[in-house]
């Protein structure tokens, strides 16, 4: 631990405080680094895995990677994938047994964590367009918006697996309920996880403070958690017509979560696992820190964020992505396990990996590539 802290160290010195903007990386370099992660993860791992969330989270960066690389080997990984999976989430095809609770198998049609794969079906549906790419994505999600239901996304990390299937799939079909229902759960969303004074949220209706603390007493926000909002907040904009309703409540609340994580932040460059108590699990975690550098990097990109304010935020972050998470053989380490919250004395090292961590530190990676790109 020692070493690790020394490194850390070292790489704080080196980018400097957040008073000046650090130097950000060369294109070459990031690039680099992008095939020898993504290389690294696929030669490892099969792509054909099932398209529950932990799978598909990966995707989501995998795509974005070939849109900066170009590499047909990682468009080929995402394919490969789809196929296996008959482009479907969970296969149910009785709507009588659709659930939406919490559930891996398939009749848990209606659960988010099996309808973040229609996000990379939509995305080839794009470079292809055929049809059976969105069939089940729209078979899904247009049974669902037909119900009454408006409380689909009662847990943080449905923000990013659902919120962006909801504007892609309104750019494919044009069809305005995508838009209106994506508010109309979102909506849900705050009211039962959104803390309006710190400008965060919480994991889910269990985690609310102050019937949740932190070891300390304090409020407990998730940093992955976290993480999933900020950046399906980024994606959402992304995809979202400027023009489109509501879209200044979903500006207004990436900003306020830009300014709320900007505070939290170490000084090393990463977030720890409770953002708002550095002591409750103390120590770098990879894929909040991720989803954080690729919302800090869109926003700028996107003319969001203030550059003078919040690069060096992006940037000191990389650093620690760059030089800490990396590993010398390509794996990204430092990836709380699959979980719920922040669980104090829970072992987090440069050997914890896992497919969400991997496609978060893509996205962060492909993003970096377009600051550099904007910024020449």
């Amino acid at each position: 631990m020692k070493f690790i802290h020394a490194v850390f160290l070292f790489f704080a010195a080196a980018l400097g405080g957040c008073a000046s903007t650090p130097t950000a990386p060369q294109r070459q370099e990031v690039v680099g680094i992008i095939d020898k992660v993504n290389t690294y993860w696929q030669a490892s791992t099969p792509s054909k895995e099932w398209s529950f969330w932990n799978v598909a989270a990966y995707h989501t960066g995998n795509m974005e990677a070939y849109r900066i690389t170009g590499n047909q080997a990682y468009l080929n990984y995402s394919l490969d994938w789809a196929q296996h999976n008959q482009w479907q989430g969970a296969k149910s095809t009785d709507k009588g047994q659709w659930k939406l609770t919490y559930g891996e198998t398939d009749d848990h049609v209606l659960f988010g964590d099996w309808q973040i794969c229609f996000q990379t079906y939509a995305d080839l549906y794009q470079l292809d367009k055929d049809p059976a790419r969105i069939a089940r994505a729209r078979e899904v999600m247009e049974y669902q918006m037909s119900t009454a239901r408006n409380d689909y996304w009662w847990w943080a990390d449905g923000l990013y697996m659902v919120m962006p299937v909801m504007t892609k799939m309104y750019n494919i079909t044009g069809n305005p309920q995508y838009v209106e229902k994506l508010h109309e759960y979102f909506q849900y969303s705050n009211s039962i996880m959104y803390d309006q004074d710190e400008k965060l949220y919480y994991r889910d209706a269990r985690y609310v403070y102050p019937a949740h603390k932190s070891v300390n007493g304090r409020k407990d926000f998730w940093a992955r958690g976290d993480g999933w909002v900020f950046a399906g907040l980024a994606k959402v904009l992304h995809d979202l017509p400027k023009d489109a309703p509501h879209r200044e409540e979903y500006v207004r609340k990436f900003q306020g979560m830009a300014a709320a994580l900007k505070k939290a932040q170490q000084a090393e460059g990463y977030w720890t696992r409770s953002l708002l108590d550095p002591q409750h699990a103390p120590g770098p975690e990879t894929s909040g820190t991720a989803f954080f550098t690729y919302g800090y990097l869109w926003g700028i990109n996107n003319g969001l964020l203030d550059r003078a304010e919040y690069a060096p935020v992006a940037l000191k972050a990389w650093g620690y992505l760059a030089g800490v998470a990396l590993q010398p053989d390509g794996k990204i380490g430092y990836v709380q396990p699959i979980g719920d919250r922040a669980i104090p004395g829970q072992v987090v090292d440069r050997n914890s990996t896992a497919h969400f961590g991997v496609g978060a530190y893509l996205l962060a990676a492909a993003e970096m590539v377009r600051y550099i790109d904007k910024n020449k």
